[in-house]
């Protein structure tokens, strides 16, 4: 069963019309996001849950699926980390396979460099904190709580 994230609901919404099952679908326009979480939870005849990146980003137990599909990247992979981890909940009893599906040669295939680049960044910038705070002296610690 699968969770298929995008940032556009107007994609959502054409992979919505060419599937031949059932599926759930959540995006900022949905009024009650509860009942539609529990229907995909509850039902296992439904194998797909098609979810707007931004509205289904954060709050959602999704421990119903097994996939998680990135069908477009967003510029922060903290976002799409956030929407992985619907799946990756207490309750979790498969492992969790992750996808992001991206065209060699396109925006999106940029947009994912980018995202190893602001990671490689932020890296970076942590592991130079953590040398800067292993190198503080006694004194220094005691001089900052003066």
């Amino acid at each position: 069963r699968m969770l298929v994230f995008s940032q556009f609901t107007k994609l959502l919404k054409l992979v919505a019309a060419a599937l031949p099952t059932p599926y759930c679908y959540l995006d900022g326009a949905t009024v009650d996001r509860d009942s539609e979480v529990r229907r995909f939870q509850e039902a296992l005849d439904i194998p797909v849950f098609l979810i707007s990146l931004k509205a289904g980003g954060t709050g959602l137990n999704l421990t119903g699926a097994d996939t998680v599909i990135h069908f477009d990247p967003w510029w922060n992979p903290a976002v799409e980390e956030q929407a992985t981890a619907r799946a990756h909940r207490i309750g979790q009893a498969n492992i969790v396979t992750s996808y992001k599906l991206i065209a060699q040669g396109s925006v999106e295939e940029k947009i994912v460099r980018l995202q190893g680049k602001k990671k490689e960044l932020i890296a970076n910038t942590l592991a130079t904190d953590e040398a800067f705070m292993q190198s503080l002296t006694w004194n220094e610690l005691q001089g900052l709580l003066e």
